[in-house]
């Protein structure tokens, strides 16, 4: 239920306690508590897949239901917290935001995954640079569930590279005409609008001549192709633009100013990814304890060196993550920090693969139907994928090198 004290864009500013009470109100409301989950070998789903494989109409029954949650929580003032209330935030502090997080994980809701890569990577550029008329278009919108956005980046031949990218974007009077393809792009099949950086000046230096923009992804020309990876599942897409027309309002930043906008939704996109939003994260360490212990091996003292290992490094990424949040919180952008965020999640993700390779062997590989052994190769064939997403890891250690170890820049090309 909508109140006064927590409809969005109010005047008035709760108390901490008050704002708590007013959200356990409304989850206890519209939400079922959750009971205590305790891991039993055997029991449930043994899936441990890093991204989820569904099928369309999975697909659409999951967003249909985050649709329908999201706009819930929005009407009641619960969906931008921290948000400028201009554009549907209630203006709070962090703090607020932690409170809602902290109730809202002790009760089952449906997964607002779909929304991960808008809500973590391009509003928050749309709110940078944007002009108000596109600030006043989509950033409510978004944070309501009303639409879906993707990140249109990468190219076949431009991936780490951003700055190689030859997609096209040609002024013609008030609009821009694109043409080109993209590739790796989640959510596309499902997206309402995107973030895509072009080439708009091919005779300036390749980080110069970029310019960012909102493309409507129902625009005629835009074509979306799903990409089957090797889990099976199709969570990319390659996008192709044939003379897709974009208004000139509908730009990111200053022409050929398109370097500084990526470089936003870039820090945004570690931030997420290496926090754990989106959906991508890590099998818990008790999950990894059980399978040591039905293969009878949680007494070798190397097997519980590895999960120590893994257990540590885990929680040590968590608490720089949580340093990492509190300065975004703050109201700072995220910085090369959050380059070392995602690297450590990879990093933990291939200690997990090596792990699971020397307790599972063949069971990996050869499908038994044993509960708990062959469906860990759903993990596996996606750790490769998550070492590319949001950067490379070669790319990430020069950016921590560099920019947080103060070591000289590596050699460019040109």
């Amino acid at each position: 239920m909508t109140t006064a004290s927590t409809a969005p864009g109010t005047d008035a500013v709760p108390t901490p306690e008050e704002f708590e009470r007013a959200a356990r109100g409304f989850l206890d409301a519209h939400a079922e508590k959750r009971s205590e989950e305790t891991f039993v070998w055997g029991e449930g789903s043994d899936s441990v897949s890093v991204l989820p494989e569904r099928t369309p109409e999975q697909e659409a029954a999951d967003l249909a239901a985050a649709r329908a949650w999201a706009q819930q929580v929005f009407d009641a003032g619960f969906g931008w917290i921290t948000g400028p209330t201009e554009y549907g935030g209630r203006a709070l502090s962090g703090e607020y935001q932690r409170l809602w997080n902290t109730a809202g994980a002790e009760y089952r809701t449906p997964s607002l995954s779909v929304y991960g890569i808008g809500l973590g990577m391009v509003a928050p550029t749309i709110l940078a640079h944007a002009t108000d008329e596109v600030k006043a278009a989509y950033l409510r919108r978004l944070h309501r569930g009303d639409i879906v956005a993707c990140q249109l980046f990468s190219e076949p031949s431009s991936g780490s590279d951003l700055a190689s990218l030859q997609t096209r974007a040609v002024r013609d009077g008030d609009e821009w005409v694109l043409n080109g393809q993209k590739v790796w792009t989640s959510g596309a099949q499902v997206s309402d609008i995107g973030e895509i950086i072009c080439r708009t000046d091919p005779d300036l230096p390749k980080h110069r001549g970029l310019t960012g923009f909102v493309v409507d992804m129902h625009a005629p020309g835009v074509e979306v192709r799903p990409l089957r990876q090797m889990t099976g599942g199709a969570s990319f897409n390659e996008v192709f633009f044939t003379d897709v027309r974009v208004p000139h309002s509908h730009l990111l930043g200053e022409v050929n100013g398109g370097w500084t906008v990526a470089l936003t939704t870039l820090m945004n996109e570690r931030a997420a990814i290496g926090g754990g939003g989106g959906g991508v994260g890590l099998p818990t360490s008790s999950r990894l304890i059980e399978v040591a212990r039905a293969r009878g091996k949680a007494g070798d003292p190397l097997v519980r060196q590895q999960l120590a290992d893994i257990f540590i490094n885990d929680r040590v990424a968590r608490y720089t993550n949580e340093r990492a949040m509190a300065k975004i919180a703050a109201g700072q952008l995220p910085g090369p920090e959050m380059s070392l965020a995602k690297l450590s999640l990879t990093a933990n993700m291939l200690r997990t693969s090596e792990a699971l390779s020397s307790l599972l062997g063949m069971a990996l590989v050869a499908d038994t139907g044993a509960w708990g052994t062959y469906a860990w190769s759903q993990f596996l064939l996606g750790v490769p994928g998550m070492r590319i997403a949001g950067g490379t890891d070669e790319v990430l250690r020069n950016i921590v090198g560099e920019r947080v170890l103060g070591l000289p820049k590596e050699p460019a090309l040109n």
